[in-house]
């Protein structure tokens, strides 16, 4: 596998199904880096954005935001906040990125990569409620969170709205990846041995 170029990999996720953790799978067996929380301090670096703006508002757009937008009937090219400048900065950090061999989570990579023909591997990693929920327990980020379902299901909406917004489609629409895995039902290890497979022999 090292002798062969491969594509950028890129995931995109719901909340809580083994993004991070199959990125990590893949770049240890694989021998390319993973970019995922990286992204926040590169983004920082290039732009005039504190580190905990960057990390909210990186990925996801707040439900109250969408409304704003759609209210002040405005385009991608006009959104009203710093949602936009984040995503200009994070575009030409994707594109840096992959030149070299990578794995790429969220941001619309996929969609970014495409648009400029930078050769990619799609994936969308999704489970049901129970799955997410056992593995959300586990992150230190929810430590505090009352309600389980109700973050999970709020994370997946501005995940979504960000998606939407800079891209046109849902971020679970199957037509935006190469192949879409269930991490409840398959173990990160086992998604990680489908993905090399299909690496292995493709053009």
């Amino acid at each position: 596998m090292a002798e062969k170029k491969l594509p950028v990999i890129t995931i995109n996720r719901l909340y809580a199904a083994y993004g991070t953790t199959i990125a990590e799978i893949l770049s240890d067996r694989l021998g390319i880096p993973y970019y995922d929380k990286d992204f926040v301090r590169k983004t920082a670096a290039e732009s005039d954005y504190e580190l905990e703006e960057v990390e909210f508002r990186g990925e996801e757009i707040s439900s109250r935001s969408k409304l704003i937008n759609m209210i002040l009937n405005t385009t991608v090219g006009t959104y009203p906040d710093m949602v936009r400048d984040l995503y200009v900065i994070q575009r030409k950090v994707i594109i840096e990125l992959a030149q070299n061999e990578c794995i790429l989570l969220g941001r619309c990579a996929n969609h970014i990569l495409r648009e400029i023909g930078v050769p990619t591997f799609d994936i969308f990693l999704y489970a049901d409620i129970e799955h997410r929920r056992m593995h959300a327990a586990e992150l230190e980020e929810t430590q505090d969170k009352k309600d389980l379902d109700k973050y999970i299901a709020q994370r997946d909406t501005f995940r979504n709205n960000y998606y939407r917004t800079f891209v046109g489609t849902d971020i679970d629409d199957c037509r935006n990846y190469h192949i879409c895995l269930d991490t409840g039902r398959i173990t990160p290890n086992q998604c990680a041995d489908i993905i090399i497979g299909l690496l292995e022999n493709w053009k």
